[in-house]
């Protein structure tokens, strides 16, 4: 009896998987434990400078076992150096990767930060977190974070992106390789050439059951995206964010941005914002002294079902501009409500209601200090000077945390803004990461 024991014990000790090791590495032995990390593994870096990359090739951890590849002291984080002809991080064939807690230095040669290669099947649940990338700004097409393969499930948070040619790009020029149900939050990107972020355009979705799944959302929240220093030539100049529509039919077409809570600031050349296709976009701050703020617009297919609502918005030139095109397909509503917007053409297109507009040089008659400098901005509403009746439809609930302020707080009353009423803002915008 006990023998048979003892062999069922074995039976199911080698049935069990291998415990999860942390490795302590530094820039001389790194490489040769990389390829060899499993499951639930981790690779912690000493503070040190490194000049052999971060390739993460065939790499798989699983759904709550990743690989995390993690600086060990985030006050004193590993320095990657860019070298000419390969990208710092790339990543092959990786799923369930948590990369943490590094500098990547560009060194202002002509090689992306991260990228998913387009040579690679695929990338999925890749976590990019607390990352300072800096200097790959050779010229506009140098990216910080890009992605050229078809991609899901990436979390992009609490990162700096400084003087880049394009922060962060995903999806491929074509429509080619879809960027689907990602999570960019608390990122600072500031100081690009060309866009701080890009989502392309989709033509269709690949065979991959995960890319194939009904309805799935994109959300872009709590970031700071800034133009107002290092853009690129006039002639190539590009909105803060632009995102493309999602496939015009099969699967995807139903795919939703949600766009909340971000600070966009500052564009001497092109809007702050642009996109098509099905979008919501809520509870947004926007200051542009030079010229527009939101463009919805065709761009490579038309915008289809569009809400904007509840954002504040100075601009000097348009503040909301929505443009169909020529037979544009009927059943596709854009939606402008509860908005409080103040540039010389507030509004422009799009099913209007309970909007608050005015004169972009009466901003300052409606708002506490919206021509302050960082740091003493504030957009919230003087009191009394944004009170609207509420409309009857709260169609708006539908979305995720619609009811609560830029600041994350409950709404309660309606308010045209980005601000509950008679709120006084808990961080004042500036070119910093938004507090998480």
């Amino acid at each position: 009896m006990n023998r048979w024991r003892g062999l069922a014990l074995l039976a199911l000790l080698a049935c069990e998987p291998a415990l999860a090791a942390v490795y302590h590495v530094g820039p001389g032995d790194y490489r040769a434990l990389l390829p060899r990390l499993q499951p639930g593994d981790e690779l912690v870096l000493r503070a040190g400078v490194y000049r052999r990359g971060l390739p993460i090739h065939r790499l798989q951890g699983r759904e709550g076992a990743p690989i995390v590849i993690r600086g060990a002291d985030p006050d004193a984080p590993p320095v990657f150096l860019a070298r000419p002809g390969h990208n710092t991080v790339s990543l092959v064939d990786a799923a369930h990767v948590v990369i943490r807690n590094l500098v990547l230095e560009g060194r202002g040669l002509p090689v992306n930060g991260v990228k998913a290669e387009g040579h690679a099947r695929w990338t999925h649940h890749i976590t990019l977190e607390g990352l300072l990338i800096r200097n790959h700004d050779h010229n506009q097409q140098i990216v910080a974070i890009s992605t050229k393969c078809p991609s899901w499930g990436w979390v992009i948070r609490g990162n700096v992106i400084r003087r880049a040619g394009t922060g962060i790009y995903l999806g491929d020029s074509d429509g080619g390789d879809p960027f689907v149900a990602g999570l960019i939050e608390y990122n600072l990107v500031s100081e690009t050439l060309g866009y701080n972020l890009q989502i392309k355009h989709q033509r269709g979705r690949p065979a991959i059951a995960e890319l194939r799944r009904p309805r799935q959302t994109t959300v872009i929240r709590h970031n700071v995206f800034s133009k107002a220093r290092g853009n690129g030539r006039v002639e190539l100049a590009r909105p803060n964010v632009l995102v493309g529509h999602w496939p015009p039919s099969g699967a995807g077409a139903e795919d939703y941005y949600q766009i909340y809570g971000n600070f966009f600031y500052q564009n001497p050349d092109e809007a702050l914002f642009q996109g098509e296709g099905n979008i919501a976009l809520y509870n947004n701050l926007f200051i542009n002294y030079h010229g527009s703020a939101v463009h919805i617009q065709p761009h490579n297919d038309i915008p289809r079902r569009v809400d904007v609502f509840f954002n504040t918005i100075v601009a000097a030139k348009h503040g909301i501009r929505v443009l169909r095109q020529a037979g544009q397909q009927a059943g596709f509503r854009q939606r402008l409500l509860g908005n409080a917007v103040f540039a010389d053409r507030p509004l422009q297109g799009g099913e209007q209601e309970a909007n608050v507009t005015d004169a972009y040089v009466e901003a300052g008659h409606h708002l506490r200090a919206p021509f302050a400098p960082l740091g003493r901005l504030d957009l919230s509403g003087l009191p009394g000077r944004l009170a609207l009746p509420p409309p009857a439809a709260r169609w708006w609930r539908a979305y995720l945390d619609a009811e609560r302020d830029f600041d994350g707080l409950w709404r309660g009353v309606f308010q045209p803004g980005a601000y509950r009423r008679d709120a006084r803002p808990l961080w004042r915008p500036r070119l910093e990461p938004k507090p998480n």
